[in-house]
């Protein structure tokens, strides 16, 4: 039986081999675009628009940016690229991620790391950093279950952890089309690497 093709043609023109990626197939232009594509929450979200996975990756950086004001451009860039992997294997929600078991943690991982060497980030993010934008994912997670998934502040307190209100009222949720999404998720990318 001949071997299952592993691989992804990009946009940028680029084949990506999804079980050994390495950083030269890695283009910001494809992962602004997959991502401006994919929906979180399954798509279960109010509005016009699909709330993509790159303005939550947006969202998330710019909370990065406010609770960790110090953190210096490197580690904004690793919040802006912290669901990445996303452009080619999709937004999973995390029972999901669960029922596929380790595989797709691993598939996750080997991505991460071809995208983070890409960019000039460790291939695995130090621990203290990894917790910082996990804690920004949350918050993150907690904002958009509220204002457009359909959770209870309560029911989100439970999932995502007591959101202080205070810092909550700083964020807005964006429902835009994917172009200018994509558009805003390459300029923030250009910009934070201009600073790097």
């Amino acid at each position: 039986m001949a071997k299952g093709r592993a691989w992804q043609r990009m946009l940028s023109g680029r084949r990506l081999d999804l079980l050994d990626p390495t950083p030269m197939d890695i283009e910001i232009a494809d992962i602004a675009h997959g991502l401006a594509f994919v929906a979180r929450w399954n798509g279960q979200t109010r509005g016009d628009f699909a709330y993509s996975v790159a303005e939550h990756s947006l969202l998330v950086e710019a909370i990065h940016a406010h609770c960790h004001p110090r953190a210096g451009p490197l580690w904004q860039l690793a919040a802006l690229l912290h669901d990445a992997p996303e452009y080619v294997i999709g937004d999973m929600i995390s029972p999901v991620k669960a029922a596929v078991g380790p595989g797709y943690g691993a598939l996750d991982a080997r991505l991460t790391a071809a995208i983070h060497l890409r960019f000039g980030l460790p291939a695995v993010l130090p621990v203290q950093a990894k917790r910082r934008i996990k804690r920004c994912d949350r918050i993150s997670a907690w904002l958009e279950a509220v204002r457009i998934a359909g959770f209870s502040e309560a029911e989100a307190d439970r999932l995502f952890g007591k959101l202080d209100r205070d810092l909550a009222a700083r964020f807005e949720i964006r429902l835009r089309p994917p172009k200018e999404t994509r558009d805003a998720f390459v300029a923030r990318h250009a910009a934070l690497m201009a600073e790097i």
